[in-house]
């Protein structure tokens, strides 16, 4: 087919795709769809999304942010567009077809929380999916991008809309009140930040929470560790997090096997066991992780 030029969907567009497949958007799959042509042009400039690209999309509900995405990959690249519900997954390539011609989607209907790169269909050029671009269903948003972080090892670098105070959670640093568990997880992985706001009044429907979006770029391979130093730095993370209020040495009581082993191996890793886990970061977690 011969590239064309790509339309996207306005606010009137949406409503007309969503009554002619029998869609209301349900809070059980977190479905707010962006209905606004200058937002995903704007989400798809800070994702830096490039020609000949292939970048995987997570819930692209009835198209929006995926034609601006196969529109910035243009001809010569891909979009892979996860989407779990069967009936949205089924009209996505008639979407791109008519609005964006020429421009090569693959739309898999799966849930992206069970996704495997085995999943994931093979590009013509041999290409494996390098940015994740996504409007995340608020509900799922984290352990969906640590899971796609650890089972797509391709994926450098990663542009997400999640509820805002996800995302503050997301690029939260240590000390910071927002910072826990899901900041540390996801900068085993990657280096992250708030990347601005999304107004609620680009979405239908309209949502009762804020959004945001959340940059990250991944870590060089292997910074922290393998496989089995992550498992087990995110073991004491989880520890640390679960009695966020207690010190270390009490807060990792359970994991190391008594107060008094935590404070030994605290100790040689360098780290104070009067401390909270809100002040490390996951450099020291890990080294925790590795103490004998």
């Amino acid at each position: 087919m011969i590239p064309g030029p790509v339309r996207l969907f306005g606010a009137s567009d949406v409503r007309a795709l969503a009554d002619e497949l029998g869609v209301r958007p349900t809070k059980k799959l977190g479905q707010n769809f962006v209905h606004d042509a200058n937002t995903v042009r704007r989400i798809v400039r800070l994702a830096d999304v490039e020609p000949g690209e292939t970048v995987l999309e997570v819930g692209p509900g009835l198209g929006s942010l995926t034609l601006a995405l196969l529109d910035a990959v243009g001809p010569d690249g891909s979009v892979v567009a996860v989407e779990v519900d069967p009936v949205l997954a089924a009209r996505l390539p008639a979407t791109a077809a008519e609005r964006a011609p020429g421009r090569v989607l693959h739309a898999v209907t799966a849930d992206a929380l069970r996704l495997r790169p085995a999943d994931l269909p093979a590009s013509p050029t041999g290409t494996a999916p390098s940015a994740l671009v996504a409007n995340l269903p608020y509900n799922v948003a984290v352990p969906v991008v640590l899971h796609l972080l650890a089972e797509l090892p391709a994926l450098r670098r990663g542009l997400v809309m999640v509820q805002s105070e996800v995302a503050d959670r997301l690029a939260a640093r240590p000390g910071e009140r927002a910072y826990g568990a899901p900041s540390a997880k996801l900068a085993w992985y990657a280096e992250a930040r708030r990347a601005g706001p999304v107004p609620r009044g680009v979405f239908w429907p309209v949502p009762g929470v804020d959004s945001a979006l959340v940059a990250f770029t991944r870590r060089p391979d292997g910074d922290l560790g393998d496989e089995a130093a992550r498992r087990a730095t995110f073991a004491v993370v989880d520890a640390a997090f679960a009695q966020r209020r207690k010190s270390l040495r009490g807060a990792l009581a359970g994991w190391a096997g008594s107060p008094a082993r935590a404070e030994e191996r605290l100790r040689a890793a360098g780290v104070d066991p009067a401390q909270r886990g809100e002040q490390l970061d996951i450099g020291t977690f890990a080294a925790i992780a590795a103490t004998p």
